[in-house]
């Protein structure tokens, strides 16, 4: 039987360097992730806007290359929700929730009347609008 400590007493060694490898870990990957991003997106659209200046400077890129990447950009946009569900535990679940091919056989897609229900504070008088409504 263990008696749960007061907010005032300090943490021992173990749980500080639990607590600390936890909160390190959860950093690192953060920082992992937005590195990923943020380098996929200088590598897709730097040179986009490195070409447009150097196009309104001395009109000497070919529209044929000014397309290559511009489409290159567009490319990076539709790989950040690959990336994402790929790093964010947290945004793979939120996509199980609503995406059909995506959620697992187990989990129940919640109704649009239970999450009305559990969003409203106001309990059984939503359920007796709702019947109105309908």
């Amino acid at each position: 039987l263990q008696v749960p400590r007061a907010p005032s007493q300090p943490l021992t060694g173990s749980e500080s360097r639990r607590f600390t490898n936890k909160h390190s870990k959860k950093a690192l990957k953060a920082s992992l992730t937005l590195g990923i991003l943020l380098g996929m997106f200088f590598v897709a659209w730097l040179p986009f806007f490195v070409t447009n200046v150097a196009q309104a400077v001395c009109d000497c890129v070919p529209a044929g290359f000014f397309d290559v990447l511009t489409w290159l950009g567009y490319c990076n946009s539709t790989m950040n929700p690959i990336i994402y569900p790929l790093f964010m535990r947290d945004f793979k679940r939120a996509m199980g929730k609503f995406l059909p091919c995506c959620r697992r056989s187990a989990e129940p897609r919640p109704s649009a009347i239970s999450l009305s229900m559990r969003n409203s504070n106001s309990g059984a008088r939503a359920a007796t609008s709702l019947k109105n409504v309908l």
